[in-house]
């Protein structure tokens, strides 16, 4: 590394004669596509296109998710670049690779872009355009939307923001169907009302971080106990929401106990997190053990719900 954060001179060749491959700046690389953040796009986006009428070819099946995936993660790249500033001040993003310098963010940005209108194109070509112009629809909310717009000006940025992350099942159904129908809406509205309790809970013992940084998170602005309130309402909003499927006809009784039941223990969650023992100011005297605890179950809790309705759906009904 150059002290600019440039790479620096090139390695020396190894025995075969050949550079070798540098694994660290692979990493980076991937780093810069929030792979974490990658694994419940693409399950939600499997199980969009699995769920839905009609047939797709094995291999365009697997390309658009290779699309969805490529997209999502041409987003995260995109929005490394744009938050640079304030993920060099947060202490659990300024290990990044634009912030210390590992990738330049000229680099980062172009990368973004290549890798955006490429899976855009591809979906297009591999499925139909309607697909294409929901996965270009994605990009566009989660960057302009929510990362230029929303994040940095409003405590709502989560709120209005997690339609961004609500794209992929309606995105896997369309690439199949080639149309919009009422039960990738709901998907996408399932997703778009677990997001809030689901972030927040994380905002709750990450504060500090975002207070730092000058990012107007729910705990920041209007304090922890309303942030705890507001989980524990947005969880009540959701769990009804999740019978829908099963009210509507699409999945069996099955799949309607098995997401009251889900639902049951996400609310249990929220409700501890609400009941958490805090000072006068709303602080946790447990160390938010509570909203850690929830939030780490709300992340299996929708691998399940979205698990459970596409076992039902392909098994039982």
């Amino acid at each position: 590394m150059t002290a600019n954060g440039e790479r620096g001179a090139q390695a020396p060749l190894d025995a075969s004669g050949t550079l070798p491959l540098d694994t660290s700046e692979v990493r980076d690389w991937i780093t810069l596509l929030k792979p974490r953040v990658l694994s419940l796009v693409v399950f939600t986006g499997v199980i969009g296109l699995a769920v839905a009428p009609g047939h797709l070819h094995p291999i365009l099946a697997v390309t658009a998710i290779l699309c969805i995936t490529i997209a999502a993660g041409a987003a995260g790249a995109i929005n490394m670049w744009y938050d640079r500033d304030i993920d060099a001040v947060m202490r659990r993003t300024q290990k990044r690779p634009i912030p210390t310098g590992r990738i330049g963010a000229d680099a980062a940005l172009a990368y973004g872009i290549l890798l955006a209108i490429g899976s855009i194109g591809l979906m297009g070509l591999a499925t139909n355009w309607l697909a294409a112009i929901v996965l270009a629809g994605s990009i566009g909310f989660y960057v302009f939307i929510y990362t230029m717009w929303l994040k940095r000006r409003t405590p709502q940025n989560i709120v209005i923001g997690g339609a961004a992350g609500a794209f992929p099942p309606l995105i896997g159904w369309v690439a199949v169907t080639g149309q919009i129908d009422a039960v990738p809406l709901v998907l996408f509205a399932i997703i778009f009302m677990w997001t809030p309790p689901h972030f927040w809970a994380l905002s709750l013992w990450a504060h500090q971080d975002y207070q730092r940084a000058g990012v107007p998170m729910l705990p920041v602005i209007s304090g922890a106990r309303e942030t705890r309130r507001q989980v524990l309402i947005y969880t009540i909003l959701l769990v009804p929401l999740t019978l829908a499927p099963w009210l509507m006809g699409f999945n069996t009784v099955v799949y309607g106990v098995v997401a009251a039941l889900l639902g049951a223990n996400f609310l249990r969650h929220a409700w501890l997190v609400w009941k958490d023992e805090q000072d006068a100011s709303g602080v946790s005297l447990q160390g938010d053990a509570a909203a850690k605890k929830c939030f780490k179950y709300s992340v299996y809790y929708l691998f399940l719900l979205f698990a459970a309705l596409a076992a039902d759906r392909l098994i039982l009904a």
